[in-house]
């Protein structure tokens, strides 16, 4: 039998019951029901509904049927004005299947009345805690459960292959939920990285665009705050807000209707593990604007700890914490808004009821239903929770919701020290934000202007210089002697920038080449220019040929010490005085020049004297 497409509707008198059946034979039908149960029957279809309502057959009853295919059955209500709850929930109104064992092996005794005393009962957010006694219960940690309500173990023995791809811990079938916490806030720690955080931080340009986005729940939740001031909100309008599609409303008929018996203990961890994904999937669809793709999977299994280390919550601080802890370490955004937004937005689907968190469930089945090693996931935790959801109360939806928003969620509470961190960076842009302010005012201060110096002096010649930022000062001094002999000078070279000494007898002469003249002559005016700019420097040394021409001096000069001594000149850089184009040539008629290239450089002159002549 086929269980065909349907929709239920209801005004104050009647309950709409709309079913497609586009290959029945519609000459043989058979409608049944009475109180809660009805009954439709077209071959090769069959419907069977559990209702929430009583429904009476009285006269008023009709059925009609039109050429697309589609059953229109209208059956009025046993108490008129009477509102029936989850016409939406399909799944929960599909009749449960019946065991085929002689005697049931579980069976659920007074239901309707429990059901009651339970909704009027106010739900316990804080959980009693016991003292683990290991003695009487290590036959249970041998046995590792997981999964929706703890019901399952042992599946990633058959499934090591995927088991990297879906979840971070391994050996879960080994692994006690104390180990799966320690390990896991271990990992949490090292993969922090301060430098993405603080990128994100600066840098949040992206942020703020993808935080101006807004999610379906987000138009339905103004709409229902805005009824509620006018006093005219209702459950019939939640319902007709938040609507689903037509493969959503497929899947749902897919879906197997059962009932899930927990204790206190682990219906309260299944609903902190409901935050747990819920928060995931908000944060993926503002990362992505709704728009998903290849990494929607990722990012919502990995931001869970619930899915990613099968984790198991007793406290909601826990949720947020390890939420806001997974967000600042794993994902593209890592951004302490986005946190925010994710749990602020969790509240509202909560607040707007079991129809807006039924839809978002069904979204992340879809997803990991459409990823290859993500479908275990649905398996485990999503496919049981969207069962599960729709016998949920709404007041304990409520009730949660309102506990979230008492707990405070603060950076601090992460335990990553993002407060320091964010505090030594501000302290750092400050500092960097003061230097350049200070080089700006030091580049805007005017360069000293040239000072020159002229002497006039028969026993010395007169110098240029010119000081760069890794040079010494460079002084050179001549003196000349009565008698015309002279001592020749010898230079050594200790950079390997610097020219060799050549000897030529046509040297290039240009206008504006600078000389350094060594000779027994009136000193000629000194040019000295302090703090010349490097770049103005390497711009004359292309428009300039420097030079240095040495010229035998008389004899008797010194350029030493008084008592004869050699003494020794060190240069850094290139000091010259400006002399008239062309070598002059000594008493012998022999030149020596030493051609210096215009980059700094360090040349040692030493000199000797002649005492005997």
């Amino acid at each position: 039998m086929i269980t065909p497409a349907f929709e239920l509707s209801q005004d104050p008198d009647f309950l709409t019951i709309t079913i497609r059946v586009p290959y029945a034979r519609v000459s043989e039908f058979d409608v049944y029901f009475e109180g809660t149960e009805f009954k439709f029957y077209a071959k090769p279809y069959f419907l069977r509904l559990v209702l929430p309502g009583r429904i009476v057959e009285d006269g008023r009853e009709k059925a009609t049927y039109d050429d697309s295919g589609i059953f229109t059955i209208r059956l009025p209500k046993e108490t008129p004005g009477e509102k029936f709850d989850g016409l939406d929930m399909l799944t929960a109104l599909l009749a449960p299947t019946k065991s085929r064992s002689a005697k049931p092996l579980i069976e659920e005794m007074g239901t309707e009345n429990d059901e009651d005393i339970e909704e009027e009962e106010e739900f316990d957010w804080e959980i009693e805690q016991t003292l683990c006694e290991e003695s009487k219960e290590s036959f249970l940690c041998s046995l590792c459960t997981y999964g929706f309500g703890n019901q399952k173990s042992g599946v990633f023995k058959r499934l090591q292959d995927e088991l990297n791809e879906v979840i971070d811990i391994k050996n879960p079938d080994s692994t006690t939920a104390a180990e799966r916490r320690e390990k896991r806030l271990a990992a949490e720690a090292a993969k922090f990285d301060p430098d993405h955080y603080l990128a994100d931080f600066f840098e949040d340009e992206a942020i703020c665009h993808l935080l101006k986005y807004k999610p379906w729940w987000a138009e339905v939740y103004r709409v229902k705050m805005d009824s509620q001031e006018g006093n005219s909100w209702n459950e019939s309008n939640q319902i007709a807000l938040v609507s689903f599609t037509e493969d959503e409303k497929e899947q749902l008929r897919k879906f197997l209707n059962r009932t899930f018996l927990l204790d206190k203990r682990t219906c309260h961890q299944v609903y902190l593990s409901l935050v747990d994904i819920l928060l995931a999937y908000c944060y993926e669809i503002y990362a992505t604007e709704g728009e998903k793709n290849v990494e929607s999977p990722w990012n919502i299994r990995k931001l869970s700890s619930t899915l990613c280390w099968l984790e198991t919550f007793t406290d909601m601080s826990d949720v947020l914490i390890s939420f806001g802890r997974r967000v600042v370490c794993y994902p593209l955004y890592r951004h302490f808004s986005l946190v925010t937004r994710a749990l602020n937005d969790t509240i509202m689907i909560l607040q707007l009821g079991k129809s807006a968190v039924l839809k978002c469930l069904l979204d992340i089945h879809k997803i990991f239903r459409e990823n290859d090693p993500a479908y275990i996931l649905n398996d485990l935790y999503i496919t049981d929770y969207c069962i599960w959801i729709q016998k949920a109360k709404s007041k304990k939806l409520a009730a949660l919701a309102e506990h979230m928003q008492k707990t405070e969620l603060t950076k601090a509470k992460l335990g990553l020290e993002l407060n320091e961190l964010e505090a030594a960076a501000l302290l750092v842009q400050e500092e960097e934000k003061e230097l350049k302010a200070t080089g700006a005012g030091i580049c805007k201060q005017p360069l000293p202007p040239s000072k020159g110096e002229a002497s006039d002096s028969e026993d010395s010649s007169s110098t240029s210089s010119y000081e760069t930022g890794d040079s010494d000062s460079e002084e050179q001094e001549s003196s000349a002697s009565k008698d015309g002999k002279i001592n020749p000078l010898q230079s050594t070279l200790q950079d390997e920038r610097t020219a060799p000494l050549i000897d030529c007898n046509g040297l290039r002469q240009e206008a504006d080449a600078l000389t350094l003249d060594v000779r027994n002559e009136k000193s000629k005016p000194s040019l000295q220019s302090t703090s010349v700019p490097g770049k103005l420097i390497e711009e004359l040394g292309n428009q300039m040929q420097t030079a240095i021409r040495l010229s035998k001096q008389p004899e008797g000069s010194s350029l030493g010490n008084d008592d004869g001594s050699s003494s020794t000149l060190q240069e850094t850089g290139t000091s010259c005085t400006a002399q008239p184009p062309g070598p002059s040539p000594d008493h012998n008629g022999e030149r020596h020049f030493l051609e210096v290239t215009p980059k700094p450089s360090t040349i040692l002159f030493v000199a000797t004297t002649n005492q005997s002549s």
